[in-house]
């Protein structure tokens, strides 16, 4: 399930995190630092935008401002592209796509 279906249209770096290690199982890019370096440089690609919320907003909860992401529409079509690849390689490997065929030799 992602975090858009739940309803959450720009997260933050540590429910991004959380979801991250829900999901695989793993603590991957979750370590301090490690997730930010990789949403800088996937902003920096033109695949995310961010922004800091309101500070009032956070007042009122008593906590520091959170950085809130969102996927660009360069970055949904990236991912797009990815969730195909990755498709088209699991249909390859499980043998639903013939492998690509030798050259023919020319002919004498």
């Amino acid at each position: 399930m992602s975090l858009r279906s739940m309803g959450v249209a720009e997260p933050h770096g540590f429910l991004l995190a959380r979801t991250i290690g829900d999901v695989t199982g793993q603590r991957q890019l979750t370590a301090y630092g490690t997730l930010y370096k990789a949403l800088d440089r996937l902003e920096r690609a033109g695949l995310l935008e961010s922004h800091w919320e309101d500070p009032n907003f956070a007042a009122t909860e008593a906590r520091p401002r959170r950085r809130l992401y969102r996927v660009t529409t360069a970055g949904e079509t990236a991912l797009a592209d990815a969730r195909r690849a990755d498709a088209a390689a699991a249909d390859h490997a499980a043998g639903g796509v013939p492998a690509p065929r030798p050259a023919r030799s020319e002919a004498r």
